[in-house]
């Protein structure tokens, strides 16, 4: 990551604006539910975060948007958004600036934060369970519903809600569920599940250029997902990692019922 990238929250109306242009290139031109300028402004002044990475002409490349509010009496803060242009990820600048939203929030005395991701995207998940060290703690089938969003086309928003516990250090030492038997998309997805202690849950190497060219093996993949995490979570397994394998592999979420 170069390090003529400078992390800082949004101070002007030109940022705020720079953001609402930002959500509207990743997101797409269609998209209903981008989060407009005032709402990133008003949302900061009462203990949100509305950040970005400039590079050195001050150019926005990249974002990190959440609420705070509070869950069992106790502060926690919903990070809504992150986004990246297309022309600088892969360069860990996702990772940098959810660490910066990390050290503004433990600053505040929050030590919890949570946000959704696709399960079916394995790089996300990659970053958010063994980059950050968060953990899937929920499910949820179509979640945000008909966002417009070219990003989200082909399947339902289908979410893994995660918890990050911000002043714990990702753990180095989950299991890789090498022999453990796996889960994958098929056409059929009634067969019985596993129930042994840990089960790897398979991902698809590329769900993008999967739902370009298999619509229905995309699908197939998602109702594995939306039956396998609700049979698991409902039965008190969590999930205890993940490996992550480039494409043209596929990469799995190792579930663990802790016995």
């Amino acid at each position: 990551m170069p390090d003529d990238v400078t992390l800082r929250r949004f101070e002007s109306r030109k940022d705020y604006a720079a953001c609402v242009e930002l959500q509207r290139t990743v997101w797409g031109r269609d998209f209903v539910d981008v989060v407009p300028a005032t709402i990133l402004m008003v949302s900061q002044r009462v203990g949100g975060v509305s950040a970005g990475a400039f590079d050195r002409d001050g150019r926005l490349v990249g974002f990190v948007f959440g609420i705070t509010g509070h869950d069992g009496g106790e502060p926690v803060h919903w990070s809504h958004m992150l986004a990246v242009r297309p022309e600088w990820r892969g360069r860990g600048l996702g990772k940098r600036l959810k660490q910066y939203q990390r050290d503004l929030l433990l600053a505040r005395g929050i030590r919890r934060a949570r946000w959704t991701y696709d399960p079916l995207v394995a790089r996300n998940a990659n970053l958010n369970v063994n980059g950050l060290g968060a953990r899937p703690v929920e499910y949820v089938p179509d979640m945000y519903g008909d966002t417009r969003s070219a990003l989200h086309a082909g399947l339902e928003t289908d979410r893994l809600i995660v918890e990050w516990r911000l002043d714990e250090a990702a753990s180095p030492d989950a299991p890789s569920g090498d022999a453990a038997p796996i889960v994958g998309a098929s056409r059929n997805n009634e067969q019985p599940l596993p129930g042994d202690p840990i089960v790897r849950i398979a991902a698809p190497s590329d769900i993008d250029a999967l739902k370009a060219d298999d619509a229905a093996g995309a699908r197939a993949w998602q109702q594995m997902h939306r039956r396998a995490f609700d049979w698991y979570f409902t039965r008190g397994y969590r999930v205890a990692g993940f490996r992550y394998c480039e494409s043209p592999d596929e990469s799995w979420y190792v579930v663990s019922s802790g016995q």
